[in-house]
């Protein structure tokens, strides 16, 4: 008989505790990221073109908060495999984000993270965690973004 692999205990998953991630928009980066991704509006990476068109610095791209900052820790998916997931059998699922306010260079965000369900599907053969990221700065909501990740349990299948 193969390996069985567990499945997360979702009670303790909702309590789970990630640490809140401070990162420095600098723009250097956000110019980088706008060239990488090929955005071609100046409000992205000119800082003169950002202020005539009201803007109060370089504007962060939609996606950078989630997509360049969150997963450029040192260990994106640290949490998962705190989990007890085995990360060789999971991968992404889907992702959204909701957006409040926009952010800036030079501002400082914080990434409030947590993992809000854990559910099954497929007679068990696919779990889903589902981890909520609050980008702040203060007290401030600039963005929600969600992350499914999805894990393979095949011998539920069996």
């Amino acid at each position: 008989m193969g390996l069985i692999s567990m499945y997360v205990d979702r009670e303790a998953a909702l309590r789970h505790p990630i640490a809140p991630m401070p990162f420095d928009i600098e723009r250097g980066r956000l110019r980088f990221f706008a060239e990488t991704v090929g955005i071609t509006d100046p409000v992205y990476f000119d800082v003169d073109a950002a202020r005539a068109a009201g803007h109060r610095d370089i504007l962060v791209p939609p996606t950078f908060l989630s997509n360049s900052l969150e997963l450029s820790l040192p260990n994106p998916f640290g949490w998962l495999a705190e989990l007890g997931v085995d990360l060789t059998r999971s991968t992404h699922g889907s992702q959204g984000f909701t957006y409040h306010r926009p952010a800036y260079a030079n501002d400082t965000v914080v990434f409030h993270r947590r993992i809000v369900d854990v559910y099954t599907r497929k007679g068990g053969a696919l779990e889903f965690v589902v981890k909520q990221s609050d980008v702040m700065i203060g007290d401030t909501l600039l963005l929600e973004s969600r992350f499914i990740s999805a894990i393979r349990h095949p011998e539920a299948l069996a």
